[in-house]
C-alpha cells in the first residue's frame, strides 16, 4: 500500500489552444501590468514576428526585449537580461521559446528579487548536491513579479518551480529552486510552435515522455501523477507522430503541448525522478547535449537498468504506449528510432574520455539518488553510460 502528500503548485492558470498575442494581452491586462519585459529565442522573435507583434499591442507598456539566452541558459545571459529588465523597469515578465528561454525567465526574476547582476552572484542561490545526495536548498527571496511563459517546445520547463543554469567557468548545469519560482500562466498554442525546428520539437517530446516514465515508475509517485503520466504517454505517442508526418497538424501539436503538461504534474508535487533525468542534466551542462537528445540516450538503458525493481510499473509504461505486454525500454527506443531522433551518446557528439568526469559529476545529482534502483557510485553510473555508448 502506498501513501502520500499530494501538494498543488503555485500558479494561476494554463489557457490552451488559444492564440497567443490575443491572450497575451488578456493576462497582460488583467495582471495590470505597465511594463511587461519579454525574453524570447531569438531564431523565434525573428521568424514568427511575435516579440513586434507584442510590441505593437503593448504600446508604452512594453519595457524591452532580450532575445540572448544560450543553450542551457548560461549564467552570464541570465544576469545580463536581468540587468535589462532591471533598468526598463519591468514589472512583468513574458517568455516566449525553449526550456532555456523559460529557465531564464525564472533566473531573472530571481536575479531581480535578490539584487543578482553579475554571474558569480548566483552561488549563493544554487541548490547544492553531495556526492551522497545530501541536499542544501539556500534560503533567499523568491520572485516579486509575475512571469507568463509561452514555450515553443515540448520540455514542460514552464510547469515547474526550479531551474537549471549553467556555469560556463566550470562547466556544471545547477539547480535553482523556489516554490513561487513557476510561471504565473502558462499559454499553450500549437500555432507559434510551427516555427519550432523539427529536431527540437520531436526531442523535447520525448524528454516529456521521459517525464512521464519516470514519473510513473517513481519511488514516491501519486495516484494523481500516475494518471496524468499515463495519458501523457497516450497523447505524446501519437501526437509526436502526427506532428512528425505533417508539420502544420495543429490538433497533433496541441496533443503534444497537453502531453507535455501533463507530464510535469509529479514533478510540480515533490515526485521524485530517475537516473535518466539525473544523468541527463550532466550531459547537458558538461557535453553539451540538448534536453530532448539527453532522453533520447539514456532512458532507454535506464528502464532496462531499474526494470529488477518496478517491471510492473514498466509494464503500465509498455500498455499505455499501446504495446501491452511489451518491453517499455524497447517500446520507447522504437518510438525514438521512428522519429529519426539519435540513440546513443557518439552520435550525440560526447567523447569517450568525457564518460568518468560525467559519471562522477552525475553523482551530485539529486535524481540519482532517488532512482529505483540504488545507485552506489560513479562506477555504476558509467556502466550505463558505457551502454549508451
Amino acid at each position: 500500500m502506498r501513501d502520500g502528500i499530494y501538494v498543488y503548485p503555485e500558479r494561476d492558470r494554463v489557457v490552451f489552444g488559444r492564440p497567443v498575442i490575443d491572450t497575451l494581452a488578456g493576462e497582460i491586462e488583467r495582471r495590470s501590468a505597465r511594463r511587461a519585459f519579454v525574453i524570447a529565442s531569438n531564431t523565434l522573435a525573428q521568424a514568427s514576428g511575435v516579440v513586434e507583434a507584442l510590441r505593437g499591442m503593448l504600446g508604452n507598456r512594453f519595457a524591452g526585449s532580450w532575445t540572448r539566452i544560450g543553450a542551457h541558459t548560461p549564467r552570464p545571459d541570465v544576469v545580463a537580461a536581468a540587468s535589462a529588465a532591471a533598468q526598463a523597469d519591468a514589472d512583468l515578465v513574458v517568455t516566449i521559446g525553449g526550456g532555456s528561454v523559460t529557465d531564464a525567465g525564472k533566473m531573472v526574476r530571481l536575479c531581480l528579487a535578490n539584487g543578482i547582476y553579475e554571474a558569480r552572484g548566483l552561488d549563493r542561490l544554487r541548490t547544492r548536491i553531495a556526492a551522497d545526495g545530501k541536499r542544501d536548498y539556500p534560503e533567499f527571496a523568491g520572485p516579486d513579479r509575475p512571469l507568463i511563459a509561452v514555450p515553443t517546445t515540448l520540455s514542460a520547463g514552464e510547469f515547474t518551480a526550479f531551474a537549471g543554469c549553467t556555469d560556463p567557468e566550470r562547466h556544471v548545469k545547477e539547480s535553482f529552486a523556489h516554490r513561487k519560482m513557476a510561471p504565473d500562466t502558462v499559454v499553450l498554442d500549437p500555432v507559434i510552435t510551427r516555427h519550432t525546428p523539427e529536431w527540437l520539437w520531436l526531442s523535447t517530446g520525448i524528454r516529456a515522455v521521459d517525464h512521464a516514465v519516470e514519473d510513473l515508475c517513481s519511488i514516491n509517485g501519486t495516484p494523481l501523477s500516475d494518471a496524468t503520466s499515463l495519458h501523457a504517454l497516450r497523447l505524446l505517442a501519437s501526437g509526436l507522430r502526427r506532428s512528425k508526418d505533417a508539420k502544420d497538424d495543429l490538433a497533433a501539436r496541441l496533443d503534444c503541448l497537453v502531453g507535455a503538461w501533463l507530464s510535469i504534474v509529479g514533478s510540480q508535487s515533490g515526485v521524485d525522478k530517475g537516473a535518466s533525468h539525473g544523468i541527463g542534466h550532466v550531459l547537458g551542462g558538461t557535453a553539451g547535449v540538448p534536453h530532448g537528445y539527453t532522453s533520447c540516450v539514456m532512458l532507454p538503458h535506464v528502464l532496462r537498468f531499474n526494470s529488477a525493481v518496478n517491471a510492473e510499473r514498466q509494464a503500465m509504461v509498455a500498455e499505455a504506449l499501446g504495446r501491452p505486454g511489451g518491453e517499455a525500454a524497447t517500446i520507447i527506443g522504437d518510438l525514438i528510432a521512428s522519429l529519426g531522433l539519435p540513440r546513443t551518446l557518439r552520435d550525440v557528439g560526447v567523447k569517450r574520455d568525457q564518460l568518468d568526469e560525467i559519471a562522477r559529476l552525475s553523482m551530485h545529482d539529486r535524481w540519482i539518488h532517488t532512482n529505483p534502483r540504488r545507485i552506489d557510485g560513479p562506477e555504476t553510473v558509467r556502466m550505463l553510460l558505457d551502454q549508451a555508448w
